[in-house]
């Protein structure tokens, strides 16, 4: 395989290392004092998002403290239907509120005319921080799985049961497929030009699959991310990609054993010893410390950091978060963190 230079795109091409590489998801963000303060100069949070100068700064800060394999673009998922033509804002005290789409007479209000031109500040963040990142580390683009981006879409913002979309996907597949579609064409166009603007690699983020039963895991999950990646890697050669499909449990199995995912990023459920025997033979791996002990912290955090690369690092693995930051987190430990990985021998 061809050396790249960074460790971590290494990986993903199959390159073997006695250092695991590291990212964390969600780094770029909430738990940094540098980004609080930042985070005052936007508008609101979209407003941060589409403003290069700001989301470039952003998404190094990181970098600056901590020294990680990877920089993963600071945006959000919820750029994609923004930029459909559905109305997204986000409330402090409640999140992402969405105008909600609930059945198939009303995808009218989105088109995939101004995808491009609502995203193209992005596209800027990608070749900003591709420019501004220390020689050596990896940018990583992403995306929302059309699922998880359909989920807010429906309910209007986050859900606990997901009833109105699974309403509508039971009792009109038919119409529901065409929302789907409609988010998985502007997802790739979105994911393709992130690559070309500077990117990579790329993750899909499905937070919300394992919410699915088994059949509609397939239709709404497995097959449209599968989609998306055919496009981008036809139209992007060689760009690795990992998928995080999160409390799918055994179902990780079908996309670590399809050829063209390179990498599954585990929630911190899932056992390690079944994904080094079943996972790991097929692709690379990715994850999976559970966020709450970057909070902890001490001992308890050392122990699981050192159990997870005992486990897994003799394989192609990169270390992670089973799922993203809490704003709680004190920065200095995640320097414990940082510094427990970096010294791990294998």
């Amino acid at each position: 395989m061809t050396q790249s230079g960074k460790p971590l795109l290494n990986t993903l091409l199959g390159n073997s290392s006695d250092q695991p590489p590291f990212w964390l998801m969600r780094q770029a963000g909430r738990y940094l004092p540098e980004y609080l303060e930042l985070r005052t100069s936007a508008k609101d949070f979209l407003d941060l998002c589409f403003s290069p100068e700001m989301a470039i700064e952003v998404t190094v800060q990181p970098l600056r403290r901590f020294g990680m394999d990877a920089a993963i673009l600071f945006s959000d998922i919820l750029v994609v239907p923004h930029a459909l033509g559905q109305n997204v804002r986000f409330e402090t005290g409640r999140g992402p509120v969405l105008d909600p789409i609930r059945n198939a007479k009303e995808l009218g209000i989105l088109s995939q005319d101004e995808v491009q031109i609502r995203l193209a500040p992005v596209y800027q963040t990608v070749s900003g921080v591709a420019a501004a990142m220390p020689e050596g580390t990896t940018l990583i683009g992403f995306a929302g799985a059309p699922w998880t981006v359909a989920t807010y879409m429906v309910e209007g913002g986050s859900s606990r049961n997901y009833e109105t979309i699974k309403n509508w996907s039971y009792s009109d597949p038919d119409g529901f497929q065409k929302l789907i579609d409609m988010v998985v064409e502007a997802t790739s166009a979105y994911l393709i030009e992130q690559v070309r603007h500077g990117a990579d690699v790329i993750q899909i983020f499905d937070t919300w699959a394992g919410v699915l039963s088994e059949t509609a895991f397939e239709r709404w999950c497995f097959d449209p991310i599968i989609n998306i990646v055919k496009q981008v890697k036809e139209s992007c050669p060689g760009i690795p990609v990992i998928v995080f499909p999160r409390g799918v449990g055994v179902q990780y199995e079908w996309f670590a054993r399809h050829p063209l995912v390179d990498g599954v990023s585990l929630a911190t459920s899932v056992p390690l010893a079944w994904a080094r025997d079943v996972l790991q033979p097929h692709c690379v791996v990715q994850g999976n410390l559970d966020p709450i002990l970057l909070v902890t912290g001490g001992d308890g955090m050392v122990g699981e950091i050192n159990r997870i690369l005992d486990t897994m690092a003799s394989g192609p693995f990169i270390f992670n978060l089973g799922h993203g930051f809490v704003p709680e987190t004190p920065p200095e430990i995640v320097g414990l963190l940082t510094k427990t990985i970096r010294s791990w021998k294998n």
